[in-house]
Order: structure tokens, then C-alpha cells, then sequence
């Protein structure tokens, strides 16, 4: 069975303890792997590696770092197959997921910003003829990035990028949960030619590994995804240290749909805003709002269309929904379901298990959900469920629909479908959300600010976003006279 190792001073090495955790395949239910069940001294290798890296690195020609970053972004473009099904594998989504969202995206971390290093530039300002001052941005050293299992190469990229890029070296643990991309990934930056130091890259346990990331004296910035609840936690060790910190926290997005929108449009980016990735994306639109003149319409169809997924094994074509990602969490969901029944909630469809045959048969699937009926203040429809699970109800006025949107701890992202522009302006401006779409879903410019309000999350990725975060900013103030 293969073990997986720790990525430290640009070499793979194994866990100082020598312990390791057990890996399984959502789709079979099985072990098919190990990985280091690192701890605090794996951390302090790891950290201490990335410190005696950073003097150089620091100061490498931003063309320099650039050449090796494009060189990452070429090999995961070489290794497309290869890291598609080793997500897949590792994560329980079909491999046709993976091959057209995930890999490509890692490999457009990489390259947008090898790329926008080079045209990151900093202010001037002049005061008449009486001084000027100008900006320096440098990089602030040691970078903690901490990724989660949902998008596991494709978040894990979107941090170290723009962290390498501007000049930090990074300290990264990818989740225990789905650790097998990060792994190629140091095989991968290994080829490319990247300096020893300038990323390591520790799996284990949050409690062991991500706890000693965010409190270890020498790691000066965390940039966390993952649940609300852990961020809070980070943001409770780190701010009394003053580090600087980027949460991306939980989401429990509102999709609103109108009876002008254009239906077919809505239907169609509707079914795959609620169960791509099997719900599995702090963007998915989870509470649905559907104007009450096409509900019942937009519910038949809806239900219809949703039926007619197939969960299955990840690797065949035909499969829509794969496994989620763990026994535990198919738990966590299948508990949910009950609750809404509970509430007074009625599913429409799915609402269970899926059993599957052979080799499949321990895996972990769930059918696509939809329930009707509940209060938008009850449990169902204000805590993440994370999960192929979406409510939907009836709206009347923009009014109401806003208040129902706007009613949970979330702002990270909201749907809107209609082909009212003076609306559609109207209510981006009115939903508390870092990003609304309107007629599209998980349309991303990687140029655009990446992140929510409230309780989604503090700061913002993506962009200059990014290179701002990942540096400190200096004033210089010249007096001419």
C-alpha cells in the first residue's frame, strides 16, 4: 500500500513520528493509502526550512520565479490524467468533474499568477512640489496556507501560487481527508525545478498539523478554507499574535429565480449550482427561491431532471453524482435529511443512501435531495449542509424574497436569474454576499476579489487581491524641499 510522505526542504521525507492514516476511497469505502499523521515537529522542519529559503527566494527576479511557476502550470497540464483520477480516487467525484474543472484550474493558479507577478506594480504619490511618496510591497516570509478537501488541488494551488509568486516561501497542509494531488503536486514541483524551502508541504491531522501552522511564532500570515468553526478557531489563536489573516469560510447560498428569467437557462445551471461536485462547494446555491407564478412548473421539472442524475462510480461517464467524500460525512447529511423531515419539511426526491453493487458497495453515496416546505428560519435552511441537499419555496416580491436570501450567517455568494436588468442591478446591490451571479453560476474571472461577508469568511482571495495579502506594503516619504 503506498504511503505518502511529507514534502520539506525539497525532499519527500517521511513523518518524524512514523505514523501515518489510514486514506479511503469515497467510492469503495476502502484503505487504498497512507499518510503521515505529522505533528508539530514536522511543522517546525517544515517552517524552519521555508526561513532559511526565504532570504534568496525573496529577492529572485520576479522573471525567475515566474519561468519555474509556468514550469508547475505546464507539468499539471502534462499530468492532466494522472492527477484527474487521483483526485477522483481520493475525493469520490467523477473523474469528468475533475479532467474539465479541477486540474485545469490548478494549472490557471499556477499560471495567472507567474504571469500577474510580473505586472504587480505599487503607488506614488506626489504632494505638489512639497514630497513624494511611493509604495514598497515585500513579502511578508513564512506563509501558513491551509486548504480543504472539497477542491483539493484547485484551492491548495490558489494559495501557494500567489504566495510563491510574491516572494514568500509557504508552509501548506491539504486536507487529511484528500491529501493524494498535494503529494504529486511536491513530485511535480520537484521537476519543475523549485528551490528547496520554498514550499513544504506537511499533511496530517488539523488539530495536530493546521494547529501548529497557526500558532507557530515564525509563521507570520495564515490564508485558511475550510468550515466556520475552524476559522474561528484560527482567528482566536492568531489575532492575539497579530498575524494577517484570510478566512474562506461556509456558505449557504440563495438562488432566486424570477418569472422572466429565461427558464431553460435557470433549470439547466440550476441542477448543476445544487449538485455539482455532489453539493460539495461552499458556492453551491442550497436554498432555492423560485417566484411563485413558475414554482410549480420550475418544481416539476427541477424534481425531473434531478431524479434522472445517476450516482454512481466516479470513473464511468454516465455517472453525474459520485461519493462524498467520507462515511462520516454522508452521516453528517443523511442526519440533516431527518431534520428537515423533522421540521415539517417534504423531499421531493432522493433523501437517502445510495446502494451500489460489487466493488462499490461500501462507497458512500447519497441521491440528489430537493425538500419543500420549510420555514426559511428553520435549521435546514440557515446551517451548512455541504451536501446534495437544496430546499425550494415560493416568493411573491422582491421584498420578501431579499429578506429570506439575506437571513443567515452566509454572505459568500448568491444566484440571481432574471432578464430585468434595473432588477438584477438592483439586488446585487441589496444581497449580502461577496459575489452575486446573475444569469450564470461559478462564472470566474481569477482576476476578481474571491470571498464573503458575515460569517463566510474575512479577507479576500484572487487577483491583486492576493499579491496585496501575501505582502507587506511600505511608505516612503520623500521631502523635496
Amino acid at each position: 500500500m503506498q504511503k505518502l510522505q511529507n514534502y520539506i526542504n525539497g525532499e519527500l521525507v517521511a513523518p518524524v513520528g512514523e505514523q501515518y492514516i489510514d486514506n479511503y476511497n469515497p467510492a469503495t469505502g476502502k484503505v487504498y493509502s497512507l499518510i503521515p499523521d505529522s505533528d508539530e515537529r514536522d511543522v517546525n522542519l517544515a517552517t524552519e526550512a521555508a526561513k532559511a529559503a526565504f532570504p534568496k527566494w525573496s529577492v529572485t527576479p520576479k522573471e525567475e520565479r515566474s519561468r519555474i511557476m509556468l514550469k508547475v502550470s505546464e507539468l499539471i497540464e502534462k499530468n492532466l490524467e494522472r492527477l484527474a483520477l487521483a483526485e477522483s480516487t481520493d475525493n469520490g467525484k467523477p473523474v469528468a468533474l475533475a479532467r474539465m474543472v479541477d486540474i485545469p484550474r490548478a494549472a490557471s493558479n499556477f499560471h495567472f499568477y507567474a504571469t500577474a507577478i510580473l505586472h504587480f506594480a505599487s503607488e506614488s504619490h506626489a504632494m505638489e512640489d512639497t514630497a513624494l511618496n511611493y509604495t514598497l510591497r515585500s513579502p511578508v516570509g513564512v506563509a501558513g496556507c491551509i486548504s480543504p478537501w472539497n477542491l483539493p488541488l484547485y484551492l491548495f494551488t490558489w494559495k501557494i501560487a500567489p504566495a510563491i509568486a510574491s516572494g514568500n516561501c509557504v508552509v501548506a497542509k491539504p486536507s487529511e481527508i484528500t491529501p493524494m494531488t498535494a503529494y504529486l503536486l511536491s513530485e511535480l514541483c520537484m521537476e519543475a525545478g523549485l528551490p528547496k524551502g520554498v514550499l513544504n508541504i506537511v499533511h496530517g491531522y488539523g488539530h495536530k498539523v493546521g494547529s501548529a501552522i497557526t500558532k507557530h511564532p515564525a509563521i507570520p500570515l495564515i490564508s485558511f478554507t475550510g468550515g466556520t468553526k475552524t476559522g474561528a478557531e484560527i482567528a482566536r489563536v492568531a489575532a492575539p499574535m497579530f498575524k494577517k489573516l484570510s478566512l474562506e469560510l461556509g456558505g449557504k447560498n440563495p438562488n432566486l429565480i424570477f418569472a422572466d428569467c429565461n427558464f431553460e437557462n435557470a433549470l439547466k445551471t440550476t441542477l448543476n449550482s445544487s449538485f455539482a461536485n455532489q453539493g460539495q462547494i461552499c458556492l453551491c446555491g442550497s436554498r432555492i427561491f423560485i417566484e411563485k407564478s413558475i414554482y410549480e412548473k420550475f418544481k416539476s421539472e427541477f424534481v425531473s431532471r434531478a431524479k434522472a442524475m445517476k450516482v454512481g462510480n466516479p470513473a464511468d461517464s454516465s455517472s453525474k453524482l459520485g461519493a462524498v467524500v467520507s462515511k462520516a460525512h454522508m452521516e453528517k447529511i443523511l442526519s440533516y435529511i431527518q431534520l428537515a423531515e423533522e421540521e415539517g419539511g417534504t423531499v421531493l426526491c432522493g433523501g437517502h443512501q445510495v446502494k451500489q453493487e460489487g466493488e462499490f458497495a461500501e462507497g458512500y453515496y447519497i441521491a440528489p435531495t430537493i425538500i419543500e416546505g420549510l420555514p426559511h428560519d428553520c435549521r435546514t435552511n440557515q446551517e451548512e449542509i455541504f451536501g446534495p441537499v437544496v430546499t425550494i419555496a415560493p416568493f411573491e416580491s422582491e421584498e420578501e424574497v431579499l429578506k429570506y436570501a439575506n437571513s443567515t450567517q452566509y454572505g459568500l455568494a448568491s444566484i440571481v436569474w432574471t432578464e430585468n436588468l434595473t432588477r438584477a442591478h438592483r439586488l446585487a446591490g441589496l444581497l449580502h454576499s461577496g459575489i452575486v451571479w446573475i444569469n450564470c453560476w461559478l462564472l470566474r474571472d481569477l482576476r476578481t476579489p474571491f470571498g464573503g461577508v458575515k460569517n463566510s469568511g474575512v479577507g479576500r482571495e484572487g487577483g491583486f487581491e492576493a499579491l496585496h495579502f501575501f505582502t507587506e506594503p511600505k511608505n516612503v516619504c520623500i521631502k523635496l524641499k
